[in-house]
C-alpha cells in the first residue's frame, strides 16, 4: 500500500499539506475518527503510533471493545 504506515494492526494515511508545511494522516479502515500530525516523517511516525497506543490504552480504560480494520 502507497501512502499508508502499519502498527499494531492499524492503518494510518499519509500527507502532506505544503500551506502549513506538516505531515497529516487518520486511521484508516475503522469508523472512530482518529488523526495525527508531524513535522517530519520521523515525527509523523511517532505521533501515529502514540495515537494508536492512546487508543488502545482508552478503550481497555473503559471496558470497550476496540474498532478493528472492516
Amino acid at each position: 500500500m502507497n501512502n499508508m504506515m502499519q502498527y499494531k494492526d492499524y492503518f494510518g494515511s499519509i500527507h502532506y499539506s505544503d500551506d502549513d508545511k506538516i505531515f497529516y494522516g487518520q486511521v484508516e479502515y475503522i469508523r472512530s475518527l482518529i488523526s495525527f500530525e508531524g513535522e517530519d516523517v520521523a515525527s509523523l511516525r511517532a505521533s501515529f503510533e502514540e495515537t494508536i497506543d492512546d487508543y488502545l490504552a482508552f478503550c481497555k480504560e473503559k471496558g470497550i471493545e476496540r474498532e478493528k480494520m472492516n
